[in-house]
């Protein structure tokens, strides 16, 4: 052996001395530290204890607690060691199909907090349990697993023969995988915020599931409102055609409407006067509408009642038929106005002498006997007279012959409507504009009085 290679095989072997004792002796000088979980996970010795996605340590023992504790032995490389305390650790998995690949992730505690003496326990309320894909299968019904299985067999069918397709589109993956680890790594870097969003959405999936039973309601209430809508997909689809030339008009409305409103302010603002009392108007209005109920109700039976021919409604639609019988009549009866008419401005103003002649004629005509119809009548002209004296007035005869003087005689002409009192236009007395002369009648005889 020459010199050269005896040198070679010395480094050789301090350099596998040197790492059996990295191995050996510095390798399990890190920090141990037992974690209690409610069941160990399927964690495996060895298995990773992570921080942020990186190995730091491993899992060194898995033992039994006398109160069926999952008690985790596990070993933390400096510099991440030692813990503080409110340092969180939980059971994760890489994948939800595997078994044996699970880990624990540490959520470490800030650097002021105190530290964690090696050799020391975390308690149930410092760690999280892992949930197995079993399990949530265990929360469905059987109805809710059996449709699960029909959607797992329908992406079966879905995917079968179609591996070359598939194939294909896993080349795609990596963009996504790299453009999605981009992604974690900006969300990450604000850890505050993150945490406080996953909280903050825990405390909204909390709120949601206190009102589970409303949100039963609401979705079965949008289902049956989704199968209405789809029934109807024929009139849907219609009215979604009709609906751009709708939007169309309604734009050209609203355009014409902003006019109006501008049109609408001067009102508005020549109102307010009104308005102002229009509070007291209302609040004294509240009586009479109160007061006006049963009006309203005996209204609303006049318009529509049951039976036939009984109310409002049913008159309003025989009023066509009512028109075509009437318009002829009211026709002729029009024109018969018409022609009537210059009778009647002819004998307009001899109206009032009409009516006294009927109802003179009925007190003059009112007694009779075998010869016919008589008047009483007993003229007194001047038959006394009163003479004044200190012993008092006395009622004294006048002799027959002296009782006629004084009285005049002689017809009066007057004209037509000179029984009443003259009237403020003219009309009466009528004289036919003029064409009664004094020798028909003397316009000057009418009752006094305004």
């Amino acid at each position: 052996m020459t010199v050269a290679r005896a040198a070679g095989f010395g480094a050789l072997l301090l350099v596998v001395v040197l790492a059996a004792y990295l191995l050996v002796f510095r390798g399990s000088g890190g920090h141990e530290y037992t974690l209690l979980f409610q069941n160990a996970g399927q964690l495996v010795k060895d298995d990773d204890v992570q921080i942020g996605g990186r190995r730091i340590g491993s899992v060194k023992a898995i033992k039994l607690t006398q109160d069926n504790q999952a008690a985790i032995k596990i070993t933390v490389q400096e510099p991440y060691a030692p813990l503080h305390q409110g340092t969180k650790a939980t059971i994760r998995l890489t994948s939800l199909s595997g078994i044996a690949n699970r880990y624990i992730a540490l959520t470490p505690a800030p650097n002021s907090a105190p530290k964690i003496a090696d050799g020391a326990t975390l308690e149930q309320d410092s760690t999280t349990t892992v949930v197995d894909l079993d399990q949530i299968f265990n929360t469905l019904d059987p109805k809710t697993r059996k449709s699960l299985s029909g959607v797992i067999k329908g992406f079966a069918t879905q995917f079968k023969y179609k591996g070359n397709e598939a194939g294909q589109s896993t080349k795609y993956f990596n963009p996504l995988l790299s453009t999605s680890r981009r992604l974690v790594n900006e969300v990450d870097q604000d850890e505050g915020a993150l945490t406080a969003f996953i909280v903050n959405s825990s405390r909204a999936v909390t709120a949601i599931a206190e009102k589970r039973n409303d949100l039963s309601a609401l979705v079965s209430n949008t289902n049956a409102t989704a199968k209405a809508i789809g029934d109807e997909n024929v009139a849907l689809a219609r009215a979604l055609g009709l609906l751009p030339t709708t939007l169309r008009r309604g734009s050209s409305t609203f355009v014409d409407l902003r006019s109006t409103l501008d049109d609408l302010d001067v009102l508005v603002n020549a109102s307010k006067p009104a308005t102002k009392n229009l509070a007291p108007f209302l609040r004294k209005l509240r009586p009479l509408v109160h007061d006006a109920r049963p009006t309203i109700r005996d209204l609303a039976s006049l318009v529509r009642r049951p039976g036939a021919n009984n109310d409002l409604v049913e008159a309003t639609q025989k009023m066509p038929k009512l028109q075509r019988v009437a318009s002829p009549a009211f026709k002729h009866g029009t024109q018969a106005l018409i022609k009537s008419q210059p009778v009647l401005q002819f004998t307009r103003p001899y109206v009032p002498e009409l009516v006294a002649w009927f109802r003179d004629f009925g007190q003059g005509a009112s007694n009779y006997d075998a010869n016919g119809h008589y008047a009483r009548i007993q003229p007194i002209f001047n038959a006394f007279q009163f003479n004044d004296n200190p012993a008092g007035g006395v009622l004294t005869a006048v002799p027959p012959a002296y009782r006629f003087q004084g009285l005049q005689t002689g017809i009066v002409k007057r004209c037509p409507g000179a029984a009443s009192q003259p009237a403020a236009d003219g009309s009466a007395p009528w004289t036919d504009g003029s064409n009664l002369g004094p020798n028909d009648c003397d316009p000057s005889l009418a009752l006094p009085g305004p």
